[in-house]
């Protein structure tokens, strides 16, 4: 699979692997996998992306436990991009008495020549930056063929997924390793729709300990079978690899079928409050307040953000420059952004300062800045060689509050008393203005609620460290205190604003939760035991993120 998912070898074998995105399968997933799609001494099997066969030699240990000896040619099939690789394995099958059709080619440039009673592997896993050119058309193009059209982003594993399912009999099964991205990402969403489509019967195991070791990426089973439609999938949760046979289950529909699977992660009850409480009319997404929005894109902050000790050494005037919110988001862990709060920053060394001078008056000052830019080669990366000039940065609206990007517990809202932009390190939120008055003085404290803590952990991802990544879009759809419950509120709400500020300054996050809590829940119609069960959810989600994140040190 791709950089993410190979394994920690040396040497030729591990960038020969890398390049192509190879990750061969521990036996006993392959067992447990062939076993449950292949359950007649008859049935045919595919492997695309074969490898070593790992999978083949388990579809003639299964069919001969199932009563056949003598296997025909034309049981077993598989296709590799890797020549050495499908020569082991016929090589291994051939020990084992079994002549397959082995061939050597790319997958996608494969067509369904016949059709399989189990198709079962581990696709090649190749992150959407690798995954270019001829093979990405490819697999773009193999999807579209089963009406599926994946967006840029996609990783390989995507396109191979609906062009497995080509090669699939009526009724047939498909049983797949692969990157629990497919829970999550925003990319995989045809990739969900498609299989709730499909077929009749979808299910997904994952695992609470990691099962690959040395590998960074998290893996579930994907098993499904029949022909569809569903509305449900289900969701079967098992701690290892040696553990397989004693998964629990539980039917889990969404709402959207499009949409993420991780909220069947939560407990029944837990989900079910989850819903009542973003069903009803006491919590709205964020974009029922205001629009979240990107912020500058500079293409080089290095060049481009400056203190106030460089703003004085260039010499550059104040029509030079544009006062901004230092870039990261460290010092947006409070409840409100202000000016003291920014010069503070900038006499502490902060980069408060944007150069941006303007085309009708650039100061000798500036035009020798600009000058050392291009002898420095600014001008020529991505992003300032695509804009003219290279120099200017595209201005974004100042915004009305902050969202954090990248958060280790929650995303903050924090309002922009200080009314300055902000990098794309941060977003921004412009509320509506029917809202903005009452949205700035009282969102970024009843966002501090377990209900909108649990939203950020299914509406978010997770990323490299543990941290929760929020995107733009993402953020939109975190639900947050409607405001018919913050206008019943808010005398409460403002009242604990200073001992609000003081808890979060010292990192008591979840004691402030505990106090907004206190607050809303005689207007959510939730109970304590309510809030308990939804804050044992998002410790969960929580847990399980920045779990996976020690693992992968």
């Amino acid at each position: 699979m791709s950089v993410a998912l190979v394994p920690l070898l040396g040497g030729a074998e591990a960038e020969a692997r890398k390049s192509r995105g190879a990750f061969f399968t521990p036996r006993p997933v392959a067992a447990f996998l062939v076993r449950w799609a292949v359950r007649a001494a008859d049935d045919t099997l595919f492997e695309p992306s074969c490898g070593e066969a790992v999978f083949l030699t388990e579809g003639v240990a299964r069919v001969r436990e199932l009563g056949r000896n003598a296997i025909p040619p034309d049981q077993f099939d598989g296709v590799d991009i890797d020549a050495a690789s499908v020569n082991a394995a016929r090589s291994l099958l051939l020990e084992r008495d079994v002549t397959a059709d082995l061939k050597v080619g790319d997958f996608f440039d494969l067509k369904a020549s016949r059709t399989y009673s189990a198709v079962v592997g581990n696709p090649p896993y190749i992150r959407y930056q690798s995954f270019h050119g001829a093979a990405r058309s490819k697999g773009l193009e193999a999807a579209l063929a089963q009406g599926v059209r994946l967006t840029a982003l996609a990783s390989s594993w995507a396109a191979f997924v609906i062009h497995a399912t080509s090669f699939l009999a009526p009724g047939g099964r498909l049983a797949l390793v692969l990157p629990a991205e497919l829970l999550t990402v925003n990319y995989a969403a045809p990739v969900r729709r498609f299989l709730m489509k499909r077929f009749s019967r979808v299910r997904v195991i994952l695992f609470e300990e990691r099962i690959f070791p040395g590998v960074m990426e998290e893996v579930v089973l994907l098993l499904a079978e029949g022909s569809g439609p569903t509305d449900h999938c289900e969701i079967l949760q098992t701690n290892n690899v040696d553990t397989l046979d004693e998964t629990e289950h539980q039917p889990w529909t969404a709402a959207e079928t499009e949409s993420r699977w991780l909220t069947a992660l939560l407990p029944r009850d837990a989900a079910a409050l989850f819903r009542q409480a973003n069903d009803g009319d006491t919590f709205t997404p964020l974009l029922g307040w205001g629009e979240t929005t990107l912020g500058m894109v500079t293409g080089n902050n290095q060049y481009f953000t400056l203190t106030a000790a460089k703003v004085r050494d260039l010499k550059l005037d104040p029509a030079q420059i544009t006062k901004i919110c230092p870039p990261g988001s460290r010092h947006l862990r409070g409840l409100i952004f202000t000016d003291k709060a920014w010069d503070e920053m900038v006499q502490e060394g902060a980069r408060g300062y944007l150069f941006d001078p303007k085309s009708t008056s650039i100061s000798d000052a500036a035009a020798a800045y600009i000058a050392a830019g291009e002898a420095a080669g600014i001008k020529d990366g991505y992003k300032c060689s695509n804009r003219s000039p290279w120099w200017r940065v595209p201005r974004s609206a100042v915004p009305d509050a902050f969202l954090t990007y990248m958060n280790h517990d929650t995303p903050r809202i924090v309002t922009n008393r200080a009314r300055l932009a902000c990098l794309n390190s941060v977003h921004g939120i412009i509320f509506d203005p029917i809202h903005r008055q009452l949205a700035m003085d009282l969102l970024p404290i009843a966002a501090l609620n377990s209900v909108t803590l649990l939203g950020a952990e299914l509406v978010g991802r997770a990323y490299g460290g543990g941290l929760l990544k929020i995107e733009p879009r993402e953020g939109d759809r975190l639900p947050v205190p409607s405001r018919a419950v913050i206008e019943k509120a808010a005398a409460g709400l403002r009242a604990l604003r200073p001992q609000l500020a003081k808890g979060l300054r010292q990192g008591n996050l979840l004691d402030v939760v505990d106090e907004v809590d206190r607050v809303l829940r005689p207007y959510l119609r939730l109970t304590i035991a309510d809030i308990r069960k939804l804050r044992a959810a998002r410790a969960e989600l929580f847990a399980r993120r920045v779990t996976r994140s020690r693992a992968d040190r």
